[in-house]
C-alpha cells in the first residue's frame, strides 16, 4: 500500500477535504492520511510514498524530518531542500532573467546586527549605504517587507524617507526588501499545481482577508489572462515548485509578478471560496495520486526546478514584452 501523507498545522478544511477526496478516488493500492510522527531515526524511511508539506516553513523539526524522508525515497511537495534555500529576493532576481515583469526591488541589511555579530563583521558593507541612490531607484510610495517572510507579516507601505526610516527601526534583525509600488488596476492570485494546472483568480489584496476573493470588476482580456498563465508556468518551472501561488498586479496592461514564493499557500475554504476550494482540492488530489503511482522507493523522487538543473540562462536579462 502506498501512503500519501498530509503534513499540516492548524489549518483543517483543506487537509481534511484533500484526504477525503484522494480516498474517494479509490485508486488501487493508494491511501491518504494525516502524517503521524512518533520518532525520527537518522537514515531510516517514513511509511509515506508522498508527503504534501503545509507547515514545515514554521517548524524546523518538520523540515529536518522531510529532508530525511526525501533521502529515503519519499516524494515531498514542495522540495524541502530548495524551499530551505529559496527567498523572495532571489525569486525577483530570477524573474529578470525569465522575461517576467517584476517591480524594482533592492535588498537591505538588517537594521540590527545578527546575533553574535558586531560592526567589525560588516567591513565589506558601505556605511552609510547610498540611500539617495536607493530611494531614487525605487521611488515613492514603496513597499518594505521581509525578504523571506510571508502572510503579510512585517509589511509596510512607506511614502517617504521619514516613514521608511521609522519602519526600518522596527524591523530588528529581519533582512528586508524595498520594492516599488505597482499602481495596479487589476490583480490576480494564481494557483499552480504540479507544474501543469493553473487557476487564475481575481483578487483584491486591499480587502479584509476573508473578502479578498470577492472582486467587483470584470476579468481581464483573454490575451492578458493567457500571458498571466504563461508567466505562472515559467516561474514555477524555473523554481521547481509543485504547489505554489503567484500574485500579479496589472498596470498599463502589464502583469507584474508581486509575490511568487508561496509554497504553502492559503487554501482555506472560508477565505478562497467554494469554487476555488473545490478546484485546488481536485487538482492537488490528482497530482498527489499521480506522484504516488510513479513513486519508486529506490529512486530519488525529488523535483528540482530549471534553474538548479541549469536550464535557465543567467546572462543578460531577458527582454520584457512591450506594453500594449
Amino acid at each position: 500500500m502506498k501512503k500519501i501523507g498530509i503534513l499540516h498545522g492548524k489549518e483543517r478544511s483543506f487537509p481534511a477535504a484533500l484526504i477525503e477526496r484522494i480516498n474517494a478516488m479509490k485508486e488501487p493500492g493508494i491511501t491518504a492520511e494525516e502524517v503521524l510522527i512518533n520518532q525520527v531515526r537518522q537514515g531510516e524511511p517514513t511509511p509515506y510514498a508522498v508527503i504534501l508539506d503545509r507547515i514545515s516553513q514554521d517548524v524546523p523539526f518538520y523540515r529536518a524530518y522531510l529532508k530525511n524522508a526525501v533521502l529515503n525515497g519519499t516524494s515531498v511537495v514542495n522540495n524541502p531542500f530548495w524551499w530551505s534555500a529559496d527567498e523572495k529576493f532571489f525569486n525577483n532576481c530570477l524573474a529578470t532573467k525569465l522575461g517576467v515583469a517584476v517591480p524594482k526591488t533592492v535588498i537591505l541589511p538588517s537594521k540590527d546586527h545578527p546575533a553574535d555579530c558586531s560592526a567589525e563583521s560588516f567591513a565589506n558593507l558601505a556605511f552609510p549605504l547610498d540611500w539617495d541612490g536607493i530611494f531614487q531607484y525605487i521611488g515613492w510610495p514603496a513597499y518594505f517587507k521581509p525578504h523571506s517572510g510571508g502572510g503579510w507579516k512585517n509589511v509596510y507601505k512607506v511614502r517617504d524617507q521619514d516613514e521608511f526610516f521609522k519602519a526600518y527601526a522596527e524591523t530588528g534583525q529581519l533582512v528586508m526588501l524595498l520594492q516599488s509600488e505597482v499602481h495596479f488596476d487589476d490583480y490576480y492570485r494564481c494557483y499552480c499545481i504540479g507544474g501543469t494546472d493553473v487557476r487564475i483568480m481575481q483578487y483584491e489584496p486591499r480587502n479584509p482577508h476573508h473578502l479578498r476573493y470577492v472582486v467587483d470588476r470584470p476579468p481581464g482580456s483573454p490575451e492578458l489572462l493567457a500571458r498571466i498563465g504563461r508567466d505562472v508556468l515559467t516561474l514555477n518551472h524555473a523554481l521547481g515548485y509543485e504547489f505554489n501561488t503567484v500574485e500579479f498586479g496589472v498596470s498599463g496592461g502589464v502583469p507584474y509578478a508581486i509575490d511568487f514564493c508561496n509554497p504553502a499557500p492559503d487554501a482555506d475554504r472560508k477565505s478562497v471560496g467554494e469554487e476555488n476550494f473545490a478546484w485546488v482540492v481536485e487538482a492537488a488530489a490528482k497530482m498527489l495520486v499521480r506522484k504516488a503511482k510513479a513513486h519508486d522507493p529506490a529512486q530519488n523522487n525529488t523535483v528540482w526546478g530549471g534553474y538548479v538543473q541549469g536550464a535557465v540562462k543567467t546572462g543578460a536579462p531577458a527582454a520584457l514584452p512591450k506594453k500594449k
